[in-house]
C-alpha cells in the first residue's frame, strides 16, 4: 500500500499539473469538483480498492473534461456560463432585487452582513450596487 500511495502521490501531480493552475487556486464550483473528483477516484488505487492503471486512466479522463470545458469556456461565453454560472445583481442604487435574492438564496441577513463588512454599516441607501460573484462572493460598490 506504501508503494501503490507513492506512485499515486507523483500520479495525482502530474495530473494536477496538467489541469491547470487555476483548478485548485480558484475554487470555484467547477474547479471543486476536479478537486473532489480526482481525490475519490485516486484513493481507490492507493487503497486497492480498484485496479491500479484503470484508476490512472479515470483521473486523466476527469483532467482532460476539466481542461476541456476550460478551454471551451475560454471561447465561448455560453459554456462558460454553464459551466461557472453568471453574476446575480441584488442591489442597485439603494433598492434590492427581491426576485434575485431568491434565485441566488441570499436572505436579507447575509446581505446586510456583507454591506456590513464592505461598508462598515448596513445603510443600504449607501450601495450603489451588490452582486453575487460567480463564486458565491456578495460584493458591494458604495454610492460616491
Amino acid at each position: 500500500m506504501a508503494a501503490r500511495a507513492a506512485a499515486i502521490f507523483c500520479v495525482a501531480l502530474i495530473l494536477i499539473r496538467a489541469s491547470g493552475r487555476r483548478s485548485f487556486g480558484q475554487q470555484s464550483p467547477f474547479d471543486a469538483c476536479i478537486t473532489v473528483l480526482i481525490g475519490a477516484v485516486l484513493s481507490r488505487a492507493v487503497a486497492g480498492a480498484s485496479p491500479f492503471w484503470p484508476t490512472v486512466a479515470a483521473g486523466a479522463t476527469l483532467v482532460a473534461i476539466h481542461r476541456a470545458l476550460a478551454l471551451a469556456s475560454l471561447r465561448w461565453v455560453a459554456v462558460e456560463n454553464l459551466v461557472t454560472g453568471a453574476e446575480i445583481e441584488l442591489v442597485k442604487d439603494g433598492r434590492v432585487n427581491a426576485k434575485a435574492m431568491s434565485h441566488a438564496l441570499v436572505t436579507r441577513r447575509n446581505l446586510d452582513e456583507a454591506i456590513r463588512q464592505k461598508l462598515g454599516d448596513a445603510n443600504i441607501d449607501a450601495v450603489a450596487l451588490a452582486i453575487m460573484e460567480r463564486d458565491g462572493k456578495i460584493t458591494v460598490i458604495q454610492k460616491r
